[in-house]
């Protein structure tokens, strides 16, 4: 039987002064090894719920926990020393350092490891070989396709071996098909390596790859379903 590695009791998230709620009294729990997809429009709360589960963002009211840390309780810094040892964040626009190789860059969560230079080697060496860029790794970011940046930012979010990876809206910068060979990636890592992952996206074809979801609508999750395994390796319809 999986364990629960998040659960969220009655989080809401408001702006002031507007006083608009980004999110409103959600509950969700995900378990260890479950691949989610938050869906919903442009609007409803997705990426504001991933930066929350991330501590990156704070809740105004309800409870956050992820690993049995109850993220709303923490100060700033023990937040960003959790952060950084138990969240793998994949951003839309990639967030790399366009000056620095795709080594470089898959390294830098582990710049205050204390693994040992030729530990840090190792893991890097690994994540770029299970993405497919080991032979792109001396290679300056900004000379990498669009898709292939996406594959170093992933394997920059698994160096550490974080136990939750969360990804906003990680192929809207991308074409159907560099896409699908990302979400075939993403997919690979639940089902082969049992990661969990929490994905936002607005395109239902791209929650398809997903084992489980939570649709949100102006910050209330209206809707949970869960998928049928193992179509990760089909290939859905892209909006």
């Amino acid at each position: 039987m999986r364990k629960e590695l998040v659960n969220i009791e009655s989080l809401t998230r408001e702006f002031k002064p507007e006083g608009t709620k980004a999110l409103d009294k959600v509950n969700l729990v995900v378990e260890e090894g479950e691949f989610l997809a938050l869906t919903g429009p442009s609007g409803s709360g997705k990426t504001t719920l991933l930066n929350i589960v991330a501590g990156i963002d704070r809740p105004t009211s309800g409870s956050v926990r992820v690993g049995g840390a109850a993220l709303h309780e923490m100060g700033d810094g023990a937040l960003a020393a959790w952060r950084h040892q138990n969240v793998g964040f994949i951003f839309r626009t990639f967030d790399l350092v366009p000056v620095l190789t795709v080594r470089e860059n898959v390294a830098l969560p582990l710049l205050l490891s204390k693994l040992s230079r030729q530990q840090k080697r190792a893991r890097v060496e690994t994540v770029l070989e299970l993405v497919g860029l080991a032979e792109q790794k001396d290679s300056a970011v900004r000379k990498l396709s669009g898709e292939q940046q996406q594959r170093a930012a992933i394997a920059r979010a698994l160096v550490a071996e974080p136990p939750l990876i969360l990804a906003d809206e990680p192929t809207g910068e991308l074409g159907a098909q560099a896409s699908e060979e990302i979400l075939i990636l993403l997919g690979q890592l639940h089902s082969d390596w049992g990661k969990t992952l929490i994905l936002a996206t607005h395109d239902e074809g791209v929650a398809r790859y997903a084992q489980t979801t939570c649709h949100l609508n102006k910050g209330v999750c209206v809707e949970a379903e869960t998928l049928s395994v193992g179509r990760v390796y089909g290939v859905p319809e892209f909006s």
